[in-house]
């Protein structure tokens, strides 16, 4: 693990090297919740780390080692996309054309590995939404990030002395050496290369969790609510109002609440603290039954809209 710290964080320093010869830059704008020029990219370091991990694992062999050579695949698709596109900004139609092969990857070897239809669709799913969901989320210092470690810690908990614990134990020390260049106060952006690498990441560890069976499958979504719920809402809200919900835009709570404090510290942590909260949950539940989960998970999802409409109200009456 301390080899995973090492490369992402000195890989992080190149890539900051780089954009800054390159002029890779994200100005600030109204679109954007920075006030300063900031490089982007670094997410390239995490990328790079975990593929080495994803095929040294793969070439090792094993019952696993298909799946894990079509995660790598997927994982190069959807972060060299992104790596084009913090060169020069793309459309978002080639982007997703690109990453819905990377999740078809990721389905495909999910099928090749378990019987049945419902794994390879779950892990289909999580691909197509976690990556652009990360993507979406990832506007303030550290937030993507320590999400990302949050969700990985509680994955290589669930499912360590296996493969997909060891993938997860290596993505939160990978982010253990991004995180000082980006927290709390930003150095180097992820940029699209780290903000879908991530998200297609943990799309893979939520798969792996999903097929192992040793969580029942409604906890699994608790570590990412309060990203699911953020994003989730503000989308249905944007399409509701008929905007163009795929553009750059300052309109999730988290960017509104940010704003508001002018401190992207306060909101990182906070998100932090609830999502930890829902990781507690998951541990202290692993072992209940799919209803029980599901009505716990149920609850925990409403109680987390009530929050997040509170808080829209409560920023809009100020």
């Amino acid at each position: 693990m301390l080899l995973h710290l090492v490369l992402a964080a000195s890989g992080t320093w190149l890539a900051r090297r780089y954009a800054l010869k390159k002029q890779l830059l994200d100005q600030p704008g109204e679109r954007r919740s920075h006030v300063v020029a900031t490089p982007r990219g670094g997410g390239i370091a995490i990328a790079a780390t975990m593929l080495a991990t994803i095929v040294w694992l793969a070439l090792r062999g094993g019952p696993e080692s298909l799946l894990l050579k079509c995660f790598a695949a997927g994982l190069v698709l959807v972060a060299g996309i992104g790596w084009v596109d913090d060169h020069r900004s793309l459309p978002a139609w080639p982007r997703l054309l690109v990453q819905a092969l990377a999740a078809f990857l990721l389905a495909w070897g999910v099928h090749r590995s378990t019987p049945g239809l419902l794994a390879p669709v779950v892990a289909f799913v999580l691909a197509m939404a976690l990556v652009n969901i990360w993507n979406f989320m990832d506007g303030i210092d550290g937030l993507a990030a320590s999400q990302a470690a949050i969700v990985a810690l509680a994955m290589a908990l669930l499912l360590a002395g296996g493969v997909w614990g060891w993938i997860a134990a290596g993505l939160v020390a990978a982010l253990a050496g991004f995180l000082p260049f980006n927290f709390p106060k930003a150095r180097i952006f992820l940029g699209d290369v780290g903000s879908g690498a991530l998200g297609f990441l943990l799309a893979g560890l939520l798969a792996g969790a999903f097929e192992s069976g040793r969580v029942p499958w409604p906890l699994l979504l608790l570590p990412v609510s309060a990203f699911l719920v953020d994003a989730g809402f503000t989308l249905v809200m944007r399409i509701l109002r008929r905007e163009r919900w795929w553009t750059p835009h300052v309109q999730h709570t988290y960017q509104k609440w940010a704003s508001r404090n002018s401190s992207h510290v306060r909101v990182t942590l906070a998100y932090a603290g609830f999502s930890l909260v829902a990781v507690i949950l998951v541990l202290i539940g692993r072992n209940w039954t799919e209803y029980g989960s599901a009505g716990i998970c149920l609850v925990w999802f409403l109680g987390a809209g009530f929050l997040w409409a509170r808080m829209r109200r409560d920023i809009s009456n100020e």
